[in-house]
């Protein structure tokens, strides 16, 4: 017998099966073979939210939660988050490898030729209501694009894919620079593409009245690490919306408008502005003890505490943490944060977080950068947007090129009422 099999005896049958084994799975279609009788559909599996289900084969992002482990194609967060640029990891996980140095430089003259936005753009902006969330305008305009873009459709032109790749990831940061000054009242500005990736964000953000804005280089590398930090995170829920709309073989614009839907959850993009909250409630670090204890109660939650994946310290977390001194020096210290700390320190002494591995994630000290560095709590999940496109991109390019890729259509168990017959309105009780 193949060590590479999985013999399941059916109790129902006592009928005996042999089921594959390929790097550490089944193939779930195997299932179906497993009948009670002839015109039985066969077994399938259930598997809410995907919790021990593998969607997909992905070559882009490797992580291991136990370990706190984290690549990209390869290379561990840490080093990327240390020596790399956000545009350079956006080149690393799109197209597979670091790209030599005229590459790269290639890259970024594409990325910078698309940044301006259409003047039709600025009037769809302009429709929403003055205090329309940010990121409820964001999802709207990146759907938008697609009828700006028809020969997005081309989508097995590789091409094609490539310019639609380039106008992602370059008018993002401008769509959503545009949506926060609509929802402040300021005038757009426009970008400036003698800045960086990031410095040309904080411009089109902050910019006032001078003529030239002059983005601090410490806020602008911040950020540029953050953006790397979220580029991608395996089969998330907006990974998984990406590539599920993805494969009804919609333009790439609509894909991402989907997956920026999923992002908006609290659940989701919106996990850092919870831990944010959490942290204002809680006030003051002498009221830590009592908040603890109402978590252990059941009564609340640990914001920015614990992950689906990692079941060790996020290795995201420890990245911001050592940068967030850095932001501090030049934003002044965010009260915050002596909470987070606090915090911190005193769960992962406590046997009760210990026991379920309830570690820092990367939500938990990200707010309080953000919020050291002027964004509004809305803002929050639009920015985690930006850094997750070309992620999202390398997902859906990675599925529409599978040759096992289908239409996405999850199987049911049907629960509901039996077959009845329709009664006439006239008739009914209930």
């Amino acid at each position: 017998m193949s060590r590479d099999t999985l013999s399941i005896v059916d109790n129902r049958t006592g009928k005996a099966y042999e089921v594959g084994v390929q790097q550490g799975a089944i193939n779930a279609m195997d299932l179906r073979q497993i009948k009670t009788s002839t015109d039985d559909f066969g077994l399938m599996s259930y598997d809410p939210a995907f919790g021990n289900t593998a969607s997909c084969k992905s070559a882009i992002t490797f992580i291991d939660g136990d370990k706190g482990i984290l690549h990209y194609r390869g290379y561990p967060i840490e080093q990327l988050a240390e020596h790399s640029s956000f545009l350079e990891v956006a080149y690393l996980i799109v197209k597979g490898e670091l790209p030599q140095r005229s590459h790269l430089d290639a890259f970024v003259r594409n990325i910078i030729h698309h940044t301006i936005l259409h003047e039709n753009i600025k009037q769809f902006i302009d429709g929403f209501h003055y205090d329309a969330h940010p990121m409820g305008i964001l999802v709207s305009t990146v759907a938008a694009l697609s009828t700006f873009y028809p020969e997005a459709k081309k989508i097995f032109d590789a091409e094609s894919r490539k310019v639609q790749t380039h106008r992602l990831i370059a008018k993002m940061p401008t769509l959503a620079a545009f949506a926060y000054r609509h929802s402040v009242g300021m005038p757009y500005a426009y970008p400036d593409n003698d800045l960086s990736y990031t410095g040309n964000f904080l411009n089109m953000l902050f910019k006032k009245t001078e003529l030239k804005y002059r983005p601090s280089p410490v806020l602008e590398r911040a950020l540029d690490v953050l953006f790397i930090l979220h580029a991608d995170h395996e089969q998330n829920c907006s990974a998984n919306a990406m590539r599920s709309v993805g494969s009804s073989q919609v333009d790439p614009f609509s894909a991402v408008a989907a997956a920026t839907a999923a992002l908006y959850g609290p659940l989701h993009g919106g996990a850092n502005e919870q831990a944010i909250r959490m942290l204002t409630e809680i006030g003051s670090v002498k009221n830590i003890a009592a908040y603890i204890k109402r978590v252990k109660a059941g009564e609340i939650r640990l914001q920015g505490f614990g992950h689906r994946v990692y079941k060790n310290y996020d290795p995201r977390a420890k990245v911001i943490k050592r940068i967030a001194d850095e932001v501090f020096e030049e934003t002044g210290k965010n009260p915050l944060i002596d909470i987070a700390l606090e915090l911190e320190r005193i769960a992962l002494a406590d046997e009760y977080f210990i026991s379920h591995r309830l570690y820092p994630n990367v939500d938990f000290y990200s707010g309080i950068i953000y919020q050291a560095m002027g964004f509004p709590l809305d803002m929050f999940p639009v920015l985690f947007a930006i850094g997750r496109t070309p992620g999202w991109i390398a997902q859906w390019q990675e599925m529409l090129l599978d040759s096992e890729t289908r239409i996405a259509r999850p199987r049911q168990i049907y629960v509901g009422a039996g077959p009845r017959d329709y009664v006439p309105i006239e008739e009914r009780t209930q």
